[in-house]
Order: structure tokens, then C-alpha cells, then sequence
């Protein structure tokens, strides 16, 4: 049992591999990922459990607390159970595939790379742009002005700062692969089926909420971790840190608006206003004010941010894993 218990915190060279594996590989084409496992398994679950329960909102609502108790268990366990065998097998091997874990749950470069791709397509003209940000946003983008493809693609720089890189790695401070392994869980059953419209409605609901209850401190943490990179990279920190306080709250997502008005701060721009899902327009708060012009460098500006803010908080979770292992 104590073998069991010793495996979930985490070897800090385990992180210091990911991390440097992400920075440098990103997410591979083609490479085995437990993410789309994850995937697989939500949609194989949803279709036995839409089958077994009644189609009221009542059952919906059941199904969908049973989806996600099954699925979140289910990687929660499987990760946990993997790493203790592999832990009686040999200790390398642990970190071996601890090192993979933490490495595709991570999305730095990832990130990073794609964001600069609608930056340098636009560059190419408009549609090239537009076609581009589909692959990072979930809104129609086929109408969109130049301004608007780039406020998008900050404002998802911003957000996915916090679902892609800061909210693993608080999850993998405080229990381990496993843990972090569970919120990437939890975040791709959001993305699945965590929508408030259609058949998801009801079906959805426990997803979406389970998820803004486990981002709410990552969101919060990644907004203070902007500003300090901020202050680092000679950005406008206190500007960044005021917007943050004042906007923060203004977006109807829970979290969302906390790293973007952070981000705003910092880079001088507005973020928010109507967006377009599905042809149903969305009218959503401006975050921020507008001291500077959208381009291509405000891009490049927020890709820098949020790297700077994930090696701070990649640092911290190091040192603090560090000094627990060197104390204990």
C-alpha cells in the first residue's frame, strides 16, 4: 500500500523532461495521445449510457453525472494503476512513462505554433486567416476582418493558457500524473459535451460545471502568473494587474475572462465583443481597453507571455518538488 501512496506525487525530473520535451516536440501528428483515447471512450460511454437511460431531462442529467464519474474514474484509475506496476517492475520505468504523461498533457509550443500560423497566414491574405483559425476556435470565422481574426486568436492564446498548460500543471503539483491525467479528463469531456444548447443540454451539464469548478483556481493563478510575466517581459504589469481586477469577472464563462482581461492588460488592446457559434450571435462584454492596434506582433506578444508564464509555473512546481523530495 505504501508503494501505491509513494507513486503519486511526482519525480520533479519527470516534470523538467516533459517539460523541455514540449517546448522543443510540441504534440506530434500521428503520436499515440491519451487525450484522443480519452475521446474514444467518452463517445463509446455517452452511446451505452444514452441507451440505458430514459430520454426525460431527469435521465439526461443522471447520464450525464454517470459519463463523467465512468470516465474521469476510469483514466483516474488506469493511470494510477499503470504507474504502480510499473513501479514493481522498476522506478526508471515509472519516470519513463510519468515523462510521457505530463508531456502530452502539456501544450506550450503547441499553442504557440498555432497561434503564430493564423498570424503569419494572415500575412497571406484574409481567407488564409480565416481558414487558419479554425483550427484553434470554436466560432464561425468565415466573416471575420483581419482585427477580428486577431483578437480571437489572442483571446485563445489567453484562455488555453490556462486550460492547456496552468491548470495540468496545478494538477500534477497536487497529486501526480494521475491527477493531471484526471483534469485533462475532465477538460475533453467538457469539450465533448459540455454545450448548453441541443442534445447536450441536459446530457452536458455535470461536464461543463465539473469543469469551471476545476479551472476556477487554475484561471485565477494563470491571470496572476500573466501579470508577473508581464513585469518580466517589460510589459505594462499594472496595467495588466488592474484590468485583471476590473474585467476579470465580465465574461459569461466563470474563467475564461480572468487570464484574457490579464492578457489585455498587458498588451494594451480589448478583448471580447459579439462573436458568431453556429450563425447564433454571442454579444459578450469588452475586456480591456484599446491603447494599441491588433497585428501580427500583438500575436507573437501574447505567445510570449504565455510562455514566460508557463516556465514560472513550471519553475514553481519544480523547486517545490524539489524541496519536498530533498526535506522528506
Amino acid at each position: 500500500m505504501l508503494e501505491l501512496v509513494n507513486i503519486v506525487p511526482f519525480s520533479p525530473l519527470a516534470l523538467l523532461f516533459a517539460f523541455l520535451l514540449d517546448l522543443i516536440a510540441g504534440d506530434p501528428e500521428r503520436f499515440p495521445h491519451p487525450v484522443r483515447w480519452m475521446g474514444r471512450l467518452i463517445t463509446a460511454a455517452e452511446g451505452r449510457i444514452r441507451k440505458a437511460m430514459p430520454a426525460t431531462e431527469r435521465g439526461e442529467r443522471l447520464g450525464g453525472v454517470l459519463l463523467w464519474v465512468a470516465v474521469v474514474g476510469a483514466v483516474y484509475g488506469v493511470t494510477l494503476g499503470v504507474l504502480y506496476l510499473s513501479y514493481k517492475l522498476s522506478p526508471t520505468l515509472t519516470l519513463v512513462i510519468s515523462v510521457y504523461l505530463v508531456w502530452t498533457c502539456l501544450s506550450v509550443k503547441s499553442l504557440g505554433d498555432e497561434a503564430m500560423g493564423v498570424a503569419g497566414a494572415l500575412g497571406q491574405g484574409i481567407e488564409e486567416g480565416r481558414e487558419r483559425l479554425k483550427r484553434i476556435v470554436g466560432r464561425d470565422t468565415s466573416g471575420l476582418k483581419e482585427e477580428e481574426v486577431l483578437r480571437a486568436t489572442v483571446e485563445t492564446v489567453a484562455e488555453n493558457s490556462s486550460d492547456g498548460v496552468i491548470a495540468p500543471l496545478f494538477f500534477l503539483a497536487l497529486g501526480g500524473p494521475a491527477l493531471m491525467m484526471a483534469y485533462k479528463a475532465v477538460n475533453t469531456l467538457d469539450s465533448m459535451v459540455g454545450y448548453k444548447n441541443g442534445s447536450y443540454a441536459h446530457f452536458g451539464w455535470f461536464s461543463a460545471r465539473a469543469d469551471d469548478a476545476a479551472n476556477f483556481i487554475p484561471a485565477r493563478l494563470t491571470g496572476a502568473l500573466i501579470v508577473s510575466a508581464s513585469f518580466i517581459l517589460g510589459y505594462n504589469w499594472m496595467k495588466s494587474a488592474a484590468i485583471l481586477l476590473r474585467d476579470g469577472r465580465k465574461h459569461p464563462s466563470p474563467n475564461s475572462g480572468v487570464p484574457e482581461a490579464a492578457m489585455a492588460g498587458a498588451l494594451g488592446l480589448q478583448l471580447g465583443g459579439a462573436a458568431s457559434y453556429g450563425g447564433v450571435v454571442s454579444a459578450k462584454p469588452l475586456i480591456g481597453d484599446l491603447l494599441c492596434r491588433f497585428d501580427g506582433a500583438m500575436v507573437a506578444s501574447s505567445v510570449k507571455v504565455m510562455r514566460t508564464a508557463a516556465v514560472l509555473m513550471a519553475g514553481a512546481v519544480f523547486f517545490a518538488r524539489t524541496a519536498f523530495v530533498f526535506f522528506l
